[in-house]
């Protein structure tokens, strides 16, 4: 179905793909990331949940499955981005949520810096996630496994989940297809983003299920060319910094006019 496509309540049509047995993505409309479906034999599992305006359009790809959002056992949020983040306070309501520490923390403090809420001009409620992913954890739907990877660079809450058995990686904005990268914002750090890079080049991967865009098929390419266009940006803060040193810009200097400021 065309993206453009609306029902005649102005909810955009349900856009529904089985990407594995058990396994559906709901396809991102208006700048909403992607949404992920685990449904296994033993529970249901959803990955994100849109932007906070996405539940009618989220609602209506559940009904496509026979399902609505008391069929949902836990919600897992990849990391604090509202466009990720966005309809967890709704479907929190029916399920339990589980995220990673750091995008726990923000999404209950409603850090809206760190959320992006100015970006999408969309702000949520706060809520408590009811589970903290750790590295490692393994979320076990029944048929369908997902280990937590975590992913810091993109933002220091971003996490990566592995299904081993299909050889898929749900890696939300931390890389996507042609090797596209969600970008270094607010508590992100280029660093870490690749090194959480070059941990995923050592997964055994088919497919790549981003938070935007298509599905990949060339997982070590993309992660490839994403880590080369992160080493750019490294080299690039190297300039600036040697460009400043060079004007007599020092970091002693720096230091020295906070440490000013703060006596005043």
């Amino acid at each position: 179905m065309d993206a453009q496509n609306t029902v005649s309540s102005g909810v955009p049509e349900p856009r529904v793909s089985e990407l594995a047995p058990g396994l559906f993505q709901f396809v991102g409309v208006q700048r909403a990331a992607h949404v992920y479906l685990a449904v296994g034999s033993r529970r249901t599992v959803m990955f994100d949940s849109g932007l906070p305006g996405s539940r009618d359009y989220l609602l209506g790809c559940l009904r496509t499955l026979g399902l609505g959002p008391q069929d949902i056992d836990l919600l897992v949020l990849t990391h604090e981005h509202v466009d990720h983040a966005g309809g967890a306070p709704y479907f929190g309501q029916h399920c339990l949520t589980a995220a990673h520490a750091h995008a726990a923390n923000k999404l209950r403090l409603l850090d809206e810096f760190s959320m992006m809420k100015g970006a999408f001009d969309q702000g949520i409620e706060a809520f408590h996630a009811d589970i903290i992913l750790n590295e490692g954890t393994v979320i076990d739907a029944g048929g369908l496994e997902f280990q937590v990877i975590h992913t810091p660079g993109h933002c220091s809450g971003s996490i990566c989940l592995h299904e081993r058995h299909h050889a898929l990686l749900i890696t939300a904005d931390t890389i996507m297809a042609n090797g596209v990268v969600g970008g270094v914002l607010n508590s992100g750090n280029v660093s870490d983003y690749i090194t959480s890079l070059e941990r995923l080049s050592r997964l055994r991967i088919d497919r790549l299920l981003p938070g935007h865009g298509k599905i990949s098929s060339q997982p070590y390419d993309d992660i490839e060319v994403g880590a080369a266009k992160l080493k750019g940006m490294l080299e690039d803060s190297h300039a600036l910094f040697n460009a400043l040193r060079d004007t007599g810009q020092g970091f002693d200097d720096v230091v020295r006019s906070l440490r000013d400021l703060n006596a005043r």
